[in-house]
């Protein structure tokens, strides 16, 4: 009896379309069974989204019901500067809620690798009904720019939160790529509109709570009014939906506070005082005072005249003509 010995088939040499062989920790029956059932999910979602297919007038009714709430709204935009401009647009919270009253897509962040200093990951957007995918890769680096430097990160939240981060913002990109674009433009309208239309609460009061809320992130009143170029008291309600846009992205860390808020610089006369001698200085509430009180007026220019009553013209006297007589 002959001996068979068997051997498995490996990948061909030369071959670059050949499948890699798995690492020796992986195991090969539990690809295979992952494999299966993405393929099946994927599968059992599509025939889903065939057999109950949104309804557009239903879907565009629920998301201006959703825009319609006060706290959507407030959370639905977001700001940051960019040459000299503030730019503005939907946050990836009214994104999601779009995707939600949409229906039948599926969008989400993969990490599909990791290793040391950096994370390769994925965000996603599906459209079921349309098959559309909209997909972005990207790479994070395990790293936080600080004031004092670049601070590498090595706690697992850490790691966590600057990944979600970075892919919460490209999600946001891929299912604003995949929604209709005059649903969105009609969904920030909408919350626009329910923040300015606000009358429950006075506009003097919703000015005071946007003044205390940045006023927890270090900014003054003052510079809120060199933002805005005019008062608090002026402030209409369309200027404080985009004073709402800004706070949400200085506080989610999108944008810092003096990308936004610049400090005054000094006035040439507080320079002028800074030259000084420390002992000949004056306080600086004196040196404004004295900025500001008027200039003493120009003495009087002489004009040289031949005749006695041109003189007296010259000076602001009258003259022998306008009294009448004579001398």
């Amino acid at each position: 009896m002959n001996d068979m010995t068997t051997t498995k088939p490996g990948p061909q040499a030369g071959n670059p379309f050949a499948r890699a062989a798995l690492p020796s920790h992986v195991s090969a029956g539990t690809v295979a069974i992952e494999a299966e059932r993405a393929i099946a999910e994927a599968q059992g979602k599509l025939v889903i989204a065939k057999r109950f297919p949104r309804d557009q007038a239903l879907a565009y009714q629920r998301v201006m019901e959703a825009c319609s709430r006060t706290g959507l709204a407030e959370e639905a935009m977001y700001a940051f500067p960019r040459a000299g401009q503030t730019v503005t647009g939907p946050s990836i919270r009214l994104a999601e809620e779009l995707a939600r009253c949409w229906g039948n897509i599926d969008y989400g962040i993969r990490e599909l690798s990791r290793k040391p200093g950096e994370s390769e990951m994925e965000a996603y957007a599906w459209d079921l009904e349309t098959n559309t995918v909209t997909s972005q890769k990207f790479t994070v680096k395990h790293v936080r720019d600080t004031r004092s430097g670049r601070q590498d990160l090595t706690d697992e939240r850490d790691i966590y939160e600057i990944g979600a981060n970075m892919g919460a913002r490209r999600l946001r990109a891929r299912l604003l790529a995949i929604l209709p674009p005059d649903l969105v433009e009609s969904a920030v309208s909408r919350c626009r509109a329910t923040l300015q239309g606000n009358v429950e609460v006075p506009l003097a009061d919703r000015v005071r709570a946007v003044v205390d809320a940045f006023a927890g992130l270090g900014v003054s009143a003052q510079l809120l009014e060199r933002y805005l170029r005019k008062p608090l008291a002026e402030v209409l309600p369309e200027e404080l939906a985009d004073l709402r846009a800004v706070y949400k992205s200085i506080k989610d860390g999108t944008a810092k506070a003096a990308e936004f808020f610049s400090q005054p610089e000094p006035a040439a006369d507080a320079t002028t005082e800074q030259d000084k001698p420390a002992g000949q200085r004056r306080p600086r509430a004196l040196a404004a005072v004295a900025a500001a009180a008027p200039k003493d007026p120009p003495p009087p220019q002489h004009v040289p005249v031949d005749r006695p009553d041109e003189q007296a013209a010259a000076q602001g006297e009258p003259t022998t003509a306008d009294d009448g007589g004579d001398f």
